[in-house]
């Protein structure tokens, strides 16, 4: 679905990603671990069209993106979950929600219907601010936001940042459901175990490197991953 080619992605001088091979196939969850500062969301940002690569390629569903408007690779189908949530706090629940559907090609109700359904505290709060919810609550209104334009593919940046261990428990069991429904879902996470429990396959990014990659559970194992990542 998603294949990144030696992909160098700049700050001014500084090169935060250097030469990186990615692949994501659909349907799969897959996981990028790292130290802060590693590359993570350069990557993302890279994938959404924040950030432009100086070299390198990405390829969607087999058709190149590099370089293209963010707003046409949310068209295309990637939506991204940033890192922060970045709600806009001053509107209600539903109308941000619906600032996340304004390129949905589907059904705008059924949209709305199938984020009420993952998370029905957001329908009970939908005329409140979104400034006034919870931290776990902004995050679900800013996955519901991403999930509104119907993406194939689901780009997640630190969703369990600054939550409660039962909160995030709540979005990851959220994110399998969601990947259940056919959304392929790309997941950047400090917490590298969870991370690389719930998902099909990771990579370890090391100064904008890969430096590993293997199915979560090899990864889980793995001893190097285990000193570097997992506190062992």
């Amino acid at each position: 679905m998603l294949k990144l080619t030696d992909i160098h992605t700049f700050y001014g001088p500084i090169e935060a990603l250097r030469g990186i091979d990615l692949e994501i196939r659909q349907g799969e969850i897959v996981c990028l671990i790292g130290n802060n500062g590693a590359g993570k969301s350069t990557a993302l940002m890279t994938i959404s069209g924040i950030l432009k690569p100086k070299e390198g390629l990405i390829l969607f569903e087999g058709e190149e993106i590099s370089g293209i408007p963010p707003h046409e690779i949310v068209r295309k189908g990637i939506s991204q979950v940033p890192e922060g949530r970045r709600i806009f706090p001053k509107l209600t629940v539903r109308d941000n929600l619906e600032m996340g559907g304004f390129s949905a090609k589907g059904n705008f109700q059924s949209c709305i219907d199938m984020v009420f359904g993952l998370f029905p505290l957001l329908k009970e709060r939908q005329q409140q601010p979104g400034g006034t919810l919870s931290g776990g609550e902004q995050q679900m209104l800013a996955i519901g936001r991403a999930l509104m334009s119907s993406p194939k593919l689901l780009l997640l940046d630190e969703p369990s940042l600054g939550l409660a261990p039962i909160i995030v428990q709540k979005i990851f069991k959220t994110v399998k459901e969601i990947n259940r429904e056919g959304v392929t879902v790309l997941l950047v996470e400090q917490n590298a175990r969870a991370a690389l429990s719930l998902s099909n396959r990771g990579y370890v990014l090391e100064n904008g490197r890969i430096a590993l990659e293997g199915n979560g559970e090899d990864l889980l194992h793995n001893e190097q991953v285990r000193k570097a990542y997992l506190g062992e």
